[in-house]
């Protein structure tokens, strides 16, 4: 497979050049030289040139299609059960939550696949929380993430069970770790969604998520590959209830050493510093834009936070402008949030930033420009200085609290 110009036809018209959409051609000595570190073999050049000057070799199928039998080979839902220091994380009872609701759609079994070490409690409470099935591969190699292990071991997996749907949080692990697993086993994968539904008829999995900036909602599908992959966004679907009533069946499996290894080892893991709580798991968050003018004014919202048992946001500008680090930003490129209480301030109301955060109960919006988009979508507007407003505020809560 590439692409190739032949000199014997090529005159250097240039249509070539104003056909590439990647910049990847350019004219050297009256011939056409194709950078190949920018081609993504497209063919829009091929397409363009009138001398058929440039030749491109790409298989018209680079994957198997599989066939209606073998589409009826796979059944049941998988969620990648994510742990961290042998602790369940909250994205994964809400893909439980979801993934029960998809399961009982299309009459299968909702399962879990947990690989990590000091499984026993883990186990019972996936099962909890909807699992009827929980896969388990329970080893001291795997008590930490690494990219090679575990895509190694959840691809071996799915080829052995074959689900019909596999579901994972989009965290900083999930976007790791299933690109890599559908890669392996030959699938698709629909990333960042924020919305599952089922086609029962076509046993589909209506995967949405935003594109063009958020600009629309795009639902794809995947009708040809098994499984259905697609990782979800944190909190944007409500946790799975618990009840411990509820029996689950365990299946064990063990791998080769050889299986478990890895090329990287975890060296060390330093815990960021903050007074405040995880902006993922807050209930109240007070973020903060461009407005605040730099890094060193994100003090006093640390201070509204403290008071009310929060955490501190931020935008993408205040987070490119190196005022606060990158975890604390809220987002189509940061984090979804959906806490009860969101204290927008200085922040205008790009619709990437509203992508993360407009699903929480109540928006507060404090911004001196009565125009900004942020009151388009806020339950309460505050126009005025927030460097007035904010401590005026935090003094008023450590009254009442």
């Amino acid at each position: 497979m590439g692409i190739k110009i032949l000199k014997d036809k090529c005159t250097g018209c240039k249509l070539c050049i104003k056909a590439c959409p990647f910049g990847a051609i350019t004219i050297k000595d009256k011939l056409a030289v194709i950078d190949l570190d920018k081609c993504t073999l497209c063919s829009a050049c091929v397409d363009a040139c009138k001398l058929a000057a440039i030749k491109l070799d790409k298989p018209t199928d680079v994957s198997h299609k599989l066939s209606a039998d073998e589409l009826k080979q796979y059944r049941d839902i998988w969620v990648f059960a994510e742990q961290k220091d042998s602790l369940v994380q909250s994205v994964v009872f809400e893909l439980l939550g979801k993934g029960r609701e998809l399961a009982d759609s299309l009459g299968v079994r909702l399962c879990a696949v947990y690989l990590g070490e000091k499984v026993d409690q883990q186990v019972k409470e996936l099962v909890f929380r909807g699992a009827d099935l929980v896969y388990v591969v329970e080893s001291a190699k795997l008590a930490h993430y690494l990219c090679e292990s575990y895509s190694a071991v959840l691809a071996e997996l799915i080829l052995e069970y074959k689900p019909e749907i596999v579901l994972c949080g989009a965290t900083t692990l999930g976007r790791s770790l299933i690109p890599r697993v559908a890669a392996a086993i030959n699938t698709g994968l629909t990333a960042d969604c924020t919305g599952l539904e089922i086609d029962r008829e076509k046993h589909l999995l209506l995967q949405t998520r935003p594109a063009f900036g958020g600009n629309i909602m795009a639902t794809i599908i995947c009708p040809q590959h098994r499984p259905q992959m697609a990782t979800v966004r944190h909190k944007v679907m409500p946790e799975a209830a618990i009840d411990q009533e509820r029996q689950g069946k365990v299946i064990k499996k063990y791998f080769a050493e050889d299986k478990l290894l890895s090329r990287t080892k975890l060296v060390n893991f330093i815990r960021e510093q903050e007074p405040t709580v995880n902006i993922a798991e807050a209930n109240i968050i007070v973020s903060g834009g461009r407005g605040l003018q730099g890094p060193d004014n994100f003090k006093i919202l640390q201070d509204l936070a403290l008071v009310l048992g929060g955490a501190v946001g931020a935008s993408r500008a205040a987070v490119d402008s190196e005022w606060i680090p990158y975890s604390h930003q809220v987002g189509q490129t940061g984090k979804t949030v959906c806490p009860k209480l969101y204290i927008a301030c200085g922040i205008s109301g790009q619709i990437q930033h509203l992508a993360g955060m407009q699903s929480a109960e109540i928006i507060v919006a404090i911004n001196k420009d009565p125009s900004a988009p942020i009151f388009n979508v806020a339950t309460y507007g505050i126009v005025g200085d927030l460097f007035e407003i904010i401590p005026a505020l935090t003094a008023q809560f450590k009254q009442l609290i």
